[in-house]
């Protein structure tokens, strides 16, 4: 999926926000569905809902991400590169 970037860099951007990680899942109806696993800044609270309404105020309706999983911290590698491959397959598991 295109832009998947665009949309991460677009929610770093969030003063709540410390760590953002966007992919795309199989959709049945659109063939791809955006996910974003996001990690808070200590101290701050957001729900999926605000994330959603943020995306809303700037990037098209169609990479506003469906999924939103608030995360205390991400699958990384020993070098400290975050491992979306994981969190796609753990995010398939619980939603499909």
């Amino acid at each position: 999926m295109k832009g998947l970037r665009e949309i991460e860099e677009y929610l770093f951007q969030h003063p709540k926000i410390e760590q953002v990680a966007v992919f795309g899942i199989p959709d049945e109806r659109f063939g791809e569905a955006v996910v974003a696993w996001v990690k808070l800044r200590e101290g701050e609270s957001l729900d999926a809902e605000g994330i959603r309404n943020y995306c809303n105020e700037q990037i098209a309706y169609y990479k506003v991400p469906k999924h939103i999983v608030i995360v205390d911290e991400f699958p990384m590698t020993v070098t400290g590169k975050i491992q979306k491959f994981i969190m796609r397959e753990k995010t398939i598991e619980e939603l499909l």
